[in-house]
């Protein structure tokens, strides 16, 4: 399938495979879409090591990669996490003490200083630094427009800037800021996300775009979703959370099983992991912040710091059968979830969209009356 998306960006289906798994990106580019690595989570050595490891298994296919690209300053890490009141610590302490794990281990748990440097603006020119030193075809910022100097660097080496929308005005600021595609975020996704659904936020932007490709993104798992938003005029979608259920995904294996067991309707949009409104697998933790008397979650990047502390304790525990780690355990998903049953290869997975999609494109084209003569 062609559409203004695929001829931009290179690609011979307007699918992106958006997945903080290396496998999964190397898979969707092989099948002919685009793989775009979530790399917030590397540091800058491990970013060129896993962008390498992509270009080795691609054979040449576009693939991409999206940041956090903060637009004002900010403190290294280990100030930022002096900036955590105590009483946050302190409840996060005692949930994790409450489900029978060490709370002594919270601020010596590995993890959360990678994800405040890539979001700091000293790690992120790093990661950009090291993206832009690979042959990738096209740079995603998650976190609102992106800074001057990040789009005139990427045009400077013909790659496409993508940044996702949820609401008209973010559309307008980064259409000003020079951005090549946008990505029309419903709040079915997962992640960070708004809350207009797809349906309603896709139209809306492909009208506000004029030229520039528009992807839908939230709520498309299947052929049927794929054909449902080239319909709403998007060029393609953008897709995260189908790669969750599939064999190359790096999650751990006590989150798949939660995912796979979940129905639509077992996902929450909350603060409580990044400070900013994400949606994700609902579980004790939310609970437990919804809670009368709990603290409110904190802004971004503290958010961040005190929840990846806390995950660096629970993610190892639940993987080793911890009862109650298991029970806390969680991660970013859109409610899609509900339809993911089995895990599959990624290829196909990328195969059986494609295939449903043109079968759905045809059965649309049967409904129009062609006037004859």
């Amino acid at each position: 399938m062609r559409t203004a998306f695929t001829d931009l960006v290179g690609t011979t289906q307007p699918l992106v495979g958006f997945s903080r798994s290396p496998g999964v990106v190397a898979e969707v580019s092989r099948a002919g879409g685009l793989g775009v690595l979530a790399a917030t989570a590397y540091r800058p050595d491990e970013l060129d090591a896993q962008l390498t490891w992509i270009e080795q298994r691609t054979g040449g296919a576009p693939y991409g990669v999206d940041l956090l690209v903060p637009a004002g300053t900010s403190d290294a890490a280990t100030d930022q996490r002096r900036r955590i009141p105590q009483q946050h610590w302190d409840f996060v302490a005692e949930l994790l003490a409450r489900h029978d794990l060490d709370p002594a281990r919270l601020r010596a748990a590995p993890g959360a200083d990678s994800t405040a440097h890539a979001i700091a603006p000293g790690g992120v020119d790093e990661l950009l630094d090291v993206t832009f030193a690979h042959p990738v075809a096209l740079v995603a910022n998650a976190l609102g427009p992106p800074p001057p100097s990040m789009v005139e660097r990427a045009h400077a080496v013909g790659v496409v800037v993508a940044a996702l929308v949820g609401r008209r005005e973010h559309a307008e600021r980064q259409l000003a800021a020079g951005v090549d595609v946008l990505v029309a975020q419903g709040t079915e996704a997962g992640g960070h996300t708004g809350s207009i659904a797809t349906m309603v936020l896709t139209p809306e932007i492909v009208a506000l775009a004029d030229d520039v490709p528009v992807l839908a993104a939230g709520g498309i798992a299947s052929g049927e979703q794929l054909a449902a938003a080239l319909a709403l005029g998007a060029a393609g979608a953008w897709c995260g959370s189908v790669w969750l259920a599939t064999r190359e995904d790096i999650t751990p294996d006590p989150v798949k099983r939660k995912l796979l067991a979940a129905g639509s309707h077992g996902t929450v949009r909350s603060r409580t992991r990044t400070g900013k409104p994400a949606r994700q697998l609902r579980s004790a933790w939310h609970d437990a912040w919804e809670a009368p008397g709990a603290p409110e979650p904190l802004a971004m990047p503290l958010q961040v710091l005190l929840a990846k502390d806390a995950w660096a304790v629970i993610d190892g525990a639940a993987a080793a059968g911890h009862a109650g780690a298991q029970e806390l355990e969680s991660f970013f998903v859109g409610q899609v979830v509900g339809g993911l049953a089995e895990l599959r290869p990624t290829a196909d997975v990328v195969a059986g969209m494609l295939a449903d999609c043109a079968t759905r494109l045809r059965a649309l084209a049967g409904l129009v009356d062609v006037p004859t003569g």
